[in-house]
């Protein structure tokens, strides 16, 4: 019987000379601990409901169970649209810190003027240099209304395509407020007369055609998806580039009206970007060390390689591919240019890494009924016919 073998089992086993014994409890309890004859007690009811397949030998008490291990502390999600905030006001800060010190100051309208020096002819700012006249089909391009137009209507029919239609409306009046800001600005803000000699009480800052191209490229970012605006960044940054060299090589603007026209952009799209993430039902975009968002610091380090690698070879394009780039401008205008190119990677940059993982898509109206329980209808008063 089983029950005379757990009560009386072998010897060689129980000394533990043996492989051990694997058994089945018996059907029975036992209520009290016996003496068996070769010195080993039998089991209460506990210990008889060990399972089959145990590797504990006879007269060895199973362990308990371990003691629970505390959770790592895991810091709490951080929203996006209040980082967005974040960001927007800080280049809202470098914005206006920008104004105060180039518009409002001595030394900001010396180095203006430093950078780019008024022509002896004319008392134009218009630089001389071979690149005039690319630089004047470049602003003639892209300040072409049939070119706004086509796209402004390209960004909204992204948005379509991929479902962020929303976003690609944000993203159209993001431009246009850009537009309109910069020239409020302009005619606003007063410029005073410092008695600088290369410089003049015409008010310039910000440039709308850097702002209306920061916020163009911007848009776009608003609606392509996650993987598609790495692929876009670095290029669009370029291009915003040529068009802030642009207008200080034709003399249409100074050094810091680009720079103004660039944080103006960013200031714009980190509010639409934010406004955007709010609106988003659940609130699931989110940044934090438990948040689906967070990159490990590998990615990190290899986003931050590729933007650097970006700088590198977009300077390096600057100063070497581009033949007689810096024996055919004065010191003064490349090292805005350099500086001016800088700063737009770097602040289109770090707001796309922001943005990396979000997602814009607009939230459907359509709701996912949950599945029912089987036994729902017989729960519900409903019958179950066999």
């Amino acid at each position: 019987m089983v029950t005379d073998a757990l009560r009386h089992p072998p010897a060689a086993s129980c000394a533990g000379t043996g492989p051990p014994v694997l058994l089945r409890p018996a059907p029975e309890s036992v209520t009290e601990p016996r003496q068996s004859a070769d010195g080993f007690r039998t089991w209460r009811d506990d210990h008889v409901g060990m399972s089959l397949g145990s590797s504990y030998q006879i007269g060895r008490s199973a362990p308990g169970p371990r003691p629970a291990q505390p959770l790592p502390h895991v810091r709490a999600a951080t929203p996006l649209g209040r980082l967005l905030l974040g960001a927007a006001l800080g280049h809202l800060l470098a914005l206006g810190l920008t104004c105060a010190v180039f518009v409002r100051t001595y030394p900001g309208q010396w180095l203006d003027g430093l950078l780019l020096p008024r022509a002896e002819r004319g008392g134009g700012y218009e630089q001389q240099t071979v690149l005039v006249g690319p630089a004047r089909a470049v602003l003639a391009t892209f300040g072409s209304p049939t070119l706004l137009a086509a796209l402004l209507g390209a960004v909204l029919l992204v948005g379509v395509l991929y479902r962020r239609l929303l976003a690609g409306v944000v993203g159209v009046g993001m431009v246009l407020c850009a537009v309109v800001v910069a020239g409020v600005v302009k005619s606003v803000l007063p410029r005073p007369d410092l008695q600088i000699v290369s410089s003049s009480t015409h008010n310039s800052f910000p440039s709308g055609h850097v702002a209306a191209a920061t916020t163009l490229l911007l848009a776009f970012m608003l609606v392509l998806p996650g993987w598609a605006r790495r692929w876009l960044a670095v290029p669009g940054a370029a291009g915003v580039s040529v068009i802030s060299s642009a207008t200080m090589i034709t003399g249409w603007h100074r050094f810091s009206d680009a720079l103004g026209g660039v944080l103006l952009g960013v200031t714009l799209f980190c509010l639409a970007a934010a406004a955007l993430a709010a609106g988003r039902r659940g609130g699931a975009d989110q940044v934090g060390a438990a948040g689906s968002r967070r990159a490990p610091d590998s990615a990190v380090r290899r986003r931050l390689v590729e933007g650097a690698a970006g700088l590198a070879v977009l300077l390096w394009a600057l100063l070497v591919a581009m033949p007689g780039l810096a024996a055919s401008v004065q010191p003064g205008l490349l090292v805005a240019i350099v500086a001016v190119t800088g700063a737009t990677i770097l602040a289109v940059g770090s707001v796309v890494f922001l943005v990396r993982s979000a997602d814009f898509v607009s939230p459907t109206r359509l709701r996912h009924r949950a599945p029912r329980h089987p036994g729902a209808d017989s729960r519900d008063g409903g019958t179950l016919q066999g």
